[in-house]
This record gives C-alpha cells, structure tokens and sequence, in this order.
C-alpha cells in the first residue's frame, strides 16, 4: 500500500506563485518517476511536469519557463514551484508516483489533489 499525499494548493491572483509539495509513503522499494497532472473543470486530466529517479524533467509546452519541478533527495518529497500564474492553470492538481514495490514490480499511485485557483 502505497499513499500519496499532495499539500500546497490554494488560491492567487495572475501573476502570483504557488508551491505544491508531494510526498509518497508505504511499500516503496525505489522510486522511478514522479509527476504533477492537472484537470480543470469539464476538461480531461493532462500532464503538466515530470521528474525521474535520476533528476531528469520534462515539462508541457504550457508551463515550460513558469513551473519547476524538483525535489529534496531520491525519493521523496517533491516540488512544483508555479510562478507567473495564469487564470488557465486554475486546476486540481495531482501528484503521480511511479515506484517499484520490489525489484521487478512497477506500479503507481495518485494523490488526493489539490486545488489551485487563480483569479484574473
């Protein structure tokens, strides 16, 4: 069992920055990757950045140059700094860890969420 808790959320105004954290706990035996999504009201859950074990990130074209993500060690926990904010990245904000729970297995887990609102 594996849970997935993400922190950081809230609401600003264009132009502002937020951090969102990221942790995962459990049966974790290594982490392979861990991401950030986002799903906007009536639109489908995308893709926002990524980061793997070895410190490689990947980001959407839409947030490249204003979001960051990082973290403190191998594993846990990580970070998405979210700066020049825009109306359209008022979302709920997942976090995905992708982990093996042994030396073979890979699987992934999913956050609760965390709403980030920003007003115009």
């Amino acid at each position: 069992q594996v849970q997935v808790v993400e922190s950081g959320g809230g609401s600003v105004q264009a132009g502002g920055s937020l951090k969102l954290s990221c942790a995962a706990s459990g049966n974790i035996f290594s982490i392979n990757a861990m991401g950030w999504y986002r799903q906007a009201a009536g639109k489908q859950r995308e893709w926002v950045a990524s980061i793997t074990a070895g410190g490689i990130t990947n980001y959407a074209d839409s947030v490249k140059g204003r979001f960051t993500i990082s973290r403190d060690n191998a594993k846990n926990p990580v970070y998405l700094q979210m700066n020049s904010l825009k109306p359209e990245d008022s979302a709920v904000y997942y976090c995905n860890a992708r982990y093996y729970s042994d030396s073979y297995t890979l699987d992934d887990s999913w956050g609760q969420g965390t709403q980030v609102t920003v007003s115009s």
